[in-house]
């Protein structure tokens, strides 16, 4: 079959309700969770705030719209390589740079939500990957891999998500080795459900913080703070992730969108 008709097909399936899409963000708004750093170390995004210009009134009387002030990484966002140090001279990873054709993909979602609801700490291994592939199928280059731990549940109430205490957060992330793994099997990028694409206690590992340390370094992409990944099957699903074009932009509040067969 060729590519128009694959497409065609594939247009006529989403018209019919044949393919479902899934809407993998979260709302993003003044009360969107955003990442805390300790205030002696770095400094934090602000909130997310919607500014009013008109609303078929006196400023603006037959249309209604706002203007946002409102961080790269906020809410469901896209991390470009440029957004940590290891990529900072990869002339393609700001978003206004990157190779597009990267950004659609297959989707591997791992599911670990059971052990990540029994153990806020929880770690994603080789053994856990590994032990999926052997259930579900190779993960493959050009594709995503998201872990689902339907972290998403606690997305409106900012104190249960991000999980903090005198220790730091506590969410469920990936061990170095397993995005090292990823990483030579030459995925497009790294997906969760908490707040960053690392656990919670990244930083004591090493490298500190590796899916941003070791995602970036080898041009791949982050994705945080997606919603709905219950509602995608382990293999089978398109990602569709589209970060604004910001002009030398580290990442990108997005939409993330999921094509699935109708079950």
């Amino acid at each position: 079959m060729s590519a128009s008709n694959v497409l065609g097909e594939l247009g006529a399936m989403i018209a019919s309700g044949g393919i479902e899409v899934v809407d993998c963000s979260g709302v993003l708004g003044p009360n969107t969770p955003l990442l805390k750093l300790p205030e002696d170390f770095a400094r934090n995004t602000p909130k997310v705030v919607i500014h009013k210009i008109s609303d078929y009134d006196n400023d603006g009387p037959f249309w209604s719209w706002n203007w946002l002030e409102l961080g790269e990484h906020s809410g469901t966002h896209f991390d470009a390589p440029h957004h940590w140090i290891t990529g900072k001279d990869n002339p393609e990873g700001y978003t206004d740079s990157l190779n597009v054709q990267r950004l659609i993909a297959p989707v591997n979602v791992l599911d670990f939500s059971k052990e990540s609801a029994e153990d806020a700490d929880f770690l994603l291994t080789i053994d856990h990957v590994k032990a999926w592939e052997a259930e579900h199928g190779e993960i493959n280059a050009g594709e995503w891999v998201v872990m689902r731990s339907d972290w998403d549940q606690y997305a409106n109430d900012e104190d249960k998500y991000l999980n903090a205490d005198e220790n730091g957060p506590h969410t469920p992330g990936p061990t170095a080795e397993v995005i090292q793994y990823l990483v030579g099997k030459g995925i497009v990028g790294w997906g969760t459900q908490c707040v960053g694409t690392d656990a919670g206690l990244a930083g004591g590992m090493e490298p500190p913080f590796p899916a941003h340390n070791l995602l970036h370094a080898n041009n791949r992409f982050g994705l945080a703070s997606l919603a709905n990944l219950s509602e995608l099957p382990a293999k089978g699903a398109i990602l569709l992730v589209a970060p604004l074009k910001i002009e030398k932009g580290t990442g990108s509040p997005v939409r993330v969108l999921a094509l699935k067969p109708k079950a």
